[in-house]
């Protein structure tokens, strides 16, 4: 059986009733990957196609020992697909495309000699995309803006899946509803270099896409839910705090408008300025639940991150004379939350799943 450390690259590919375009695939990445002179292995993940898909990937299973076939029970999105992919990877360095010929294999090496420059993950960029301009590229565009901006990371096109990553980051990030579209921001806290490289994007010249306009809306709310974790897990209050002062101090300051008026000008609060009244008491009501939140769950965080042992750094690199000095902590992720925690910075490169 061959071990992680006698591949040198790994391709994942998820696939969807993709029957037409896995065997033009797998002799176009062939072609490229025995020309590099590495060992290498391809992972077709079957996500549950409902095509001859997997009658093909047998065939290609059958004379080829360097492929691996990975059928999921059902179809569970790209994201999970990627994720079984990036689980039964040996390769050093993982590549990710699309299985539908809109990748072209021919510039893997570009991906490879960008990755010996020192990059932990390379993305490719859709300079010049072919697809519809109002169902794709449009949104695509916002998506990437709103991304860049809120993930700090400068990359012009978070969505293509044509990326590569070295296997300690990719397989040590949990991923979960539509987050393989984050996984440069992801890798970010944990000291990850990042670059872009162009890409081509031919047209879809067989099947049918499985995207449309409505998954913009899936991607907003991953990219809410992601800076939130990214920014706010360890500590919560700071995102609530604020949001909770200021709600009781508009509040206040109402209250405190309407106790003049009612004590030096004798008004008549609740006949004149009753709306006024109310908004005031929801606001001061408001911001103190927001507060409160917010001090629940920094305890909770606390709590968990001390009971659990968990280090709030990501160490790239510790050398040391004492094997005694500095030890790095080597973590487990037993349940979905110890898998997010530990995507969100709180494990070393080094740790063991």
């Amino acid at each position: 059986m061959r071990s992680k450390d006698d591949v040198e690259t790994s391709v994942v590919i998820p696939l969807f009733n993709e029957a037409e375009n896995v065997a033009p695939l797998y002799m176009q990445l062939t072609k490229v990957l025995q020309a590099l002179g590495k060992s290498y292995e391809i992972i077709f993940v079957n996500d549950g196609s409902r095509d001859r898909t997997q009658n093909v990937l047998d065939e290609i299973f059958e004379g080829d020992s360097r492929v691996k076939i990975a059928a999921l029970r059902g179809n569970s999105g790209q994201t999970a697909a990627l994720k079984a992919g990036f689980d039964a990877a040996c390769g050093k360095i993982i590549l990710s495309m699309d299985g539908d010929l809109q990748h072209d294999p021919k510039e893997i090496p570009a991906f490879l000699a960008k990755m010996e420059e020192g990059y932990d993950i390379v993305s490719g960029w859709r300079a010049a995309r072919q697809d519809h301009w109002l169902t794709r590229r449009l949104p695509s565009r916002i998506a990437n803006w709103l991304m860049a901006k809120l993930s700090g990371v400068s990359l012009h096109d978070f969505g293509t899946t044509f990326k590569a990553y070295r296997r300690e980051i990719i397989q040590n990030i949990p991923l979960y509803g539509d987050l393989h579209r984050f996984i440069p921001a992801l890798a970010r806290p944990l000291g990850a270099r990042i670059a872009e490289i162009p890409i081509t994007n031919p047209p879809r010249e067989n099947g049918k896409s499985n995207y449309g306009l409505s998954r913009v809306f899936h991607v907003f709310f991953d990219l809410i839910s992601t800076k939130f974790l990214l920014d706010y897990s360890t500590r919560p209050l700071h995102f609530f705090g604020p949001l909770g002062l200021t709600s009781s101090g508009m509040g206040g300051f109402l209250a405190a408008f309407l106790l003049y008026k009612k004590l030096v000008l004798h008004s008549e609060i609740m006949m004149q300025n009753g709306p006024l009244l109310f908004a005031s008491s929801l606001l001061i009501l408001a911001g103190i639940q927001l507060l409160c939140l917010g001090l629940a769950s920094e305890i909770l965080s606390r709590t968990y991150y001390e009971s659990q042992g968990k280090p709030i750094y990501a160490a790239r690199e510790i050398r040391s004379h004492s094997p005694h000095e500095f030890p790095v902590p080597r973590l487990r992720a037993r349940t979905k939350t110890d898998q997010l925690l530990i995507t969100y910075g709180l494990t070393t490169f080094n740790s063991q799943n």
